[in-house]
């Protein structure tokens, strides 16, 4: 038995496989890369046409200018960004200086007024000091008289009572007066005695024209001796706290003689001299 082979209709033609399709295209494409490459080459008249160009065009060259903008443009944004940043933190740094600046400058300013007033005070002291000192005299000249100690006051009344003293009663007055504050002779007179008067600790004691004697006391240090002229207001001692007392101040007595218990009213004896006490 005789076998034939299957025959095809006359004029008909299977659709190609999926591979034979693929193969074709790419050939095709090949090909058609190659006649445009070639034919731009060799033809110039069909590298000039509008519709060859269009048709050889692959974009390439467009995305390549983009992506060359788009990295011009990002380079440029950061180095705005860098020079931004250096500005800021220059500015910072400026005004940090700047604050530091007005801040020494508030400093020595205000250390310049602190010395300024402290100088002021200073001179101020020094020039009510010395016009007090000028009242004085000016007392002295008209009455004969001041007070033993400068900007004082009396702590201790005459005549007040306790076991501090003897008697049972002060028998002077106390002036307030820190150590070796200057003690001055209330009037002119001669020094009857200047040294140890027991509890008295040092003291001095100046005899006045009208007969009448002044005693001080529990004196640091002596600047007279016995027999020495003084006038009112001359410094003869520095005060202190010598002998039997409880810290530095003047004792002051008025006497009616040179010696202990003759003792009389000191505030009386002073403002009977004119003196405010």
């Amino acid at each position: 038995m005789a076998f034939t082979s299957p025959t095809r209709p006359t004029g008909k033609h299977r659709r190609p496989s999926k591979a034979r399709r693929a193969g074709a295209g790419a050939a095709g494409i090949a090909g058609l890369a190659t006649v445009g490459v070639v034919g731009t080459l060799a033809s110039p008249a069909f590298a000039s046409s509008g519709e060859q160009n269009r048709v050889h065009e692959t974009g390439f060259n467009d995305a390549f200018g983009v992506s060359g903008r788009l990295s011009e443009t990002l380079d440029q944004q950061a180095h705005t960004q860098v020079i931004e940043a250096e500005k800021a933190q220059a500015e910072a740094q400026a005004k940090e200086t700047a604050a530091k600046a007005k801040l020494e400058a508030k400093k020595k300013a205000d250390e310049a007024k602190r010395k300024a007033a402290a100088e002021k005070a200073k001179k101020d002291r020094a020039e009510k000091a010395k016009a007090a000192r000028a009242a004085e005299a000016k007392r002295a000249k008209l009455s004969g008289y001041v007070l033993p100690v400068d900007g004082s006051h009396v702590s201790t009344g005459y005549k007040t009572g306790g076991g501090m003293w003897s008697s049972g009663s002060h028998t002077g007055i106390d002036f307030h007066a820190g150590m070796n504050t200057r003690v001055k002779s209330v009037a002119a007179g001669e020094v009857v005695e200047a040294g140890n008067g027991g509890a008295y600790g040092n003291n001095i004691v100046i005899k006045h024209k009208d007969g009448t004697y002044t005693q001080y006391g529990h004196l640091n240090s002596m600047s007279v001796s016995v027999g020495q002229t003084v006038t009112a207001g001359q410094q003869i001692a520095l005060s202190g706290s010598t002998g039997n007392s409880s810290g530095p101040h003047l004792h002051f007595e008025a006497r009616s003689g040179p010696d202990y218990g003759s003792d009389m009213d000191p505030i009386a004896y002073l403002r009977s001299h004119g003196l405010k006490v």
